[in-house]
């Protein structure tokens, strides 16, 4: 093949490649993470968030319900919050001995929590007899999987969801295992 032929072949096939990475781009997989200190134990900071079935602590969330306590795989709990939305979760894992355990969303409304295929961990970490760190972090995708999704359903919209939710969370439980200490 000559030169100009091959040229221009290997410019054809440069195209064709280019086309079918810009049709095959999706949505990318966010992931958020928010760290607080708090000037209490770790037992007594798990004690507040390690039930799986008592969210109590998260202040948009009305209620919790559930099943199964704190079996992964089977524990169930749906979040009433305020104003009536339900949050459908499911536990992955649970570690109580290390204040750490995984859950997802099966089911939200994405006007409510702008995310789809949700999972997330929660964690407590001894800093010292007298303090822990908590960590909460998360992996997502936005609300909207297609190519161009409005902006209530976008990247941007569904991370500062997630991360607002968080921060509002731990601010709780800081307050929380704080008061009493």
């Amino acid at each position: 093949m000559n030169p100009s032929k091959r040229a221009a072949a290997f410019g054809v096939l440069a195209a064709a490649l280019a086309a079918q990475t810009v049709w095959a781009h999706g949505p990318s997989r966010q992931k958020a993470t928010e760290t607080i200190d708090v000037n209490a134990p770790a037992d007594k900071v798990w004690a507040i968030i390690g039930n799986f079935q008592d969210m109590s602590w998260l202040p948009v969330v009305e209620k919790t319900t559930g099943t199964d306590g704190n079996t992964p795989e089977k524990a169930k709990r749906t979040l009433t919050l305020k104003g009536g939305p339900t949050v459908d979760e499911e536990l992955t894992k649970y570690d109580a001995t290390g204040k750490t355990y995984s859950y997802r969303i099966d089911k939200v409304d994405v006007k409510v929590l702008p995310v789809n295929n949700y999972s997330s961990t929660i964690s407590v970490t001894p800093v010292d007899a007298s303090h822990s760190k908590v960590e909460w972090r998360a992996a997502f995708y936005r609300g909207d999987p297609l190519n161009d999704p409005p902006p209530a359903l976008n990247d941007e919209a569904a991370m500062k969801a997630v991360t607002g939710l968080y921060k509002t969370g731990l601010a709780a439980i800081k307050a929380k295992a704080e008061k009493a200490n």
